[in-house]
């Protein structure tokens, strides 16, 4: 683990099961490796993985500790709430999250899971998938075979319809062109103050980038407020889950506050739009480059839909366009890294860690770990459903992975309460929209730039090929 009193700096720490830390790469004064990590965080957590399991750096001044092993990633993420604390994300990530259950700690975030998870329970999630089904026909009416399409906009228009209707009952968003902006610069200026020097200022020192992620949560806070507004006048009449929310007692039978309803729904939107969207965005991207995926997912939705679209009960015999969606989020985690700080006695593979260090695991850099994944940088769903293409390797089984090798979702308590909703609202958009159409994407390689999420880092530009028949 990471060194602490009585061990040393040269030789690291042994855990019970023969691993050792070793040193990260040297950084410099005050700021530690943040520069190294600022430029480009992706690349960074690769490095260290690749150095070993435990690696140690300093984010700042702050201790920090880098961890690759899926056994102990699993250990993290399920201590977390015991031996250790949810982190602090910084200025810029609350701002746009509040005190929501993402964030939320202790007791309060018991409190607050307790009253948010009703709402995302498969039942309830069966009955969004019609909604999530329907928005996606719609979307899919107004594509016509040689179009040339956005992809990033299209996705980030349909599923933020879907968010609006599942979310708070209501057909639109009064200026979805607003949110998408107001979104776009949340994203940026979350990834730019957590890789910056932003990531180690007080909170109370004012940059730009700070007034800039404040004028786009205004943008979105009145958005919220104006269909939170519509909701309690009756105009919303939907199952969605702000009624559960309003609806919601926690044990002593007091209600979420006007302020926590602001900051679940904010937190559930981001959830069930942004992430959803960025998956899909990156999902037809390996699709447009890997013909034998798309043409075995088109196979499969023939075979299963045949003329129809899919709905709810349709899910789990989806079984490869399940596969190419967890494939996706192995190559590109919408969530790409989990932190948490060590409490008192807390151990990785049974070995002490000092208390106050800050432990770092990287979806990208595990979900891209050779010793988890063969061929770790291409893209074969077949390693989760089995291959139900032809030719060469036809018939494969799916790979065995280790727990907590693929944790696109987060583990343990606070894994993602949306993860259900996300998954049958990705598998079904997907489904909808592939019976119909393929995409070719311009060839030119798109890049991944981390944010809140892992966002492409430019305009994904397509043209729409209609399927025969199928339209």
């Amino acid at each position: 683990m990471t060194t602490h009193a009585g061990a040393s700096a040269d030789t690291g720490t042994v855990t019970a099961d023969g691993r050792k830390t070793v040193p990260g790469p040297r950084g410099v004064p005050m700021l530690g490796n943040l520069p190294e990590f600022g430029k480009d965080p992706l690349a960074f957590f690769e490095r260290l993985r690749d150095r070993g399991d435990f690696v140690r750096w300093r984010f700042g001044r702050r201790p920090s500790l880098f961890i690759g092993h899926p056994d102990t990633i699993g250990e993290l993420l399920t201590e977390v709430e015991r031996t250790f604390d949810q982190a602090e994300l910084g200025i810029a990530f609350r701002t746009l999250l509040g005190d929501g259950v993402v964030v939320a700690k202790g007791a309060d975030w018991r409190r607050k899971r307790s009253l948010v998870q009703p709402s995302v329970r498969p039942r309830q999630v069966k009955s969004y998938a019609a909604t999530m089904a329907e928005c996606a026909v719609a979307a899919a009416g107004r594509w016509t075979d040689g179009q040339r399409i956005d992809i990033k906009k299209e996705m980030a228009a349909l599923t933020q319809l879907i968010a609006v209707r599942t979310i708070f009952g209501v057909d639109t968003a009064a200026d979805a062109d607003a949110i998408g902006r107001a979104m776009d610069v949340a994203q940026h200026e979350i990834g730019a103050e957590f890789s910056g020097i932003g990531a180690i200022l007080p909170d109370w020192v004012p940059t730009p980038g700070r007034a800039r992620i404040k004028r786009a949560t205004a943008v979105i806070d009145a958005e919220v407020s104006r269909v939170v507004a519509r909701h309690r006048d009756g105009e919303g009449d939907r199952p969605d889950l702000l009624s559960r929310l309003l609806a919601a007692r926690d044990e002593t039978g007091a209600q979420l506050s006007d302020r926590e309803i602001r900051d679940e729904t904010v937190t559930l939107y981001i959830g069930g739009h942004e992430t959803t969207s960025s998956t899909l965005v990156w999902a037809w991207y390996l699709l447009s480059h890997n013909p034998r995926a798309a043409e075995a997912l088109a196979a499969e939705l023939d075979r299963e839909l045949g003329d129809r679209d899919p709905g709810f009960d349709d899910y789990a015999s989806l079984t490869y366009t399940q596969a190419v969606v967890k494939e996706t989020l192995r190559l590109y985690p919408t969530i790409w890294l989990i932190t948490g700080v060590a409490r008192e006695g807390a151990t990785l593979g049974g070995a002490p860690v000092a208390p106050g260090t800050r432990i770092w695991s990287s979806q990208w850099a595990t979900h891209r770990d050779g010793r988890w994944f063969r061929d770790p940088l291409e893209f074969r769903p077949e390693r989760w459903a089995g291959d139900k293409g032809e030719g060469e390797g036809a018939g494969a089984e799916p790979e065995e992975i280790p727990e907590y090798a693929w944790y696109p979702f987060g583990g343990g308590p606070r894994v993602c309460l949306g993860t259900r909703f996300a998954m049958v609202e990705a598998v079904l958009i997907l489904a909808v929209l592939a019976r119909r159409f393929r995409l070719d994407i311009d060839a030119e390689e798109i890049l991944p730039v981390p944010g809140l999420t892992l966002q492409p880092d430019r305009d994904v530009l397509a043209t729409v090929r209609a399927r025969g028949g199928a339209a």
